[in-house]
């Protein structure tokens, strides 16, 4: 297995909420593409702009954080004309992190005035470096090859 990777996804506080209690993620609306670059063993922090989807109050915090898997990237049917793509996150517990004071360490963040220009894509591979002042934020025990807490399986239904 090649080094994990350090990932933070862009998703509303509301969304990751669901995602916690379910053990998974999805990003970009559901879409296949950015899962399938995750990996099982890597490393993902999730990032909300807002509290909830489209129009929430701003947020701008840390939610979440944990580690890939397996790295499947699997469909669920959340309504008739809406199947996103999920992948199984195992999650650490941790506190939300406000950005702003990280803005200035965070080296991805190569505009420092126009910081939010960095979470554009809906996704983002970042330095372990970076990675890590994040997860230590958050309060999260998560430094190098730190064993992650045993989380519940989930409930068979959430797959179609």
């Amino acid at each position: 297995m090649q080094n994990p990777q350090c990932w933070i996804g862009v998703v509303s506080r509301e969304h990751v909420m669901r995602g916690v209690e379910g053990g998974f993620i999805q990003l970009n609306h559901g879409k296949r593409a950015p899962l399938q670059r995750l990996q099982a063993g890597d490393r993902v922090a999730l990032y909300s702009p807002r509290e909830a989807y489209p129009d929430g109050a701003p947020l701008q915090a840390f939610t979440a954080i944990g580690e890939v898997v397996s790295g499947e990237v699997y469909q669920v049917e959340m309504a008739p004309d809406f199947k996103p793509y999920r992948v199984d996150v195992r999650f650490l517990p941790c506190e939300e992190a406000s950005i702003r004071p990280l803005i200035e360490d965070l080296s991805f963040i190569r505009d420092k005035t126009h910081w939010g220009a960095a979470f554009r894509f809906g996704y983002v591979r970042v330095p372990e470096a970076d990675f890590l002042l994040i997860a230590q934020a958050m309060r999260a025990s998560f430094d190098a090859g730190a064993a992650l807490p045993k989380q519940a399986p989930r409930v068979s239904a959430l797959r179609a």
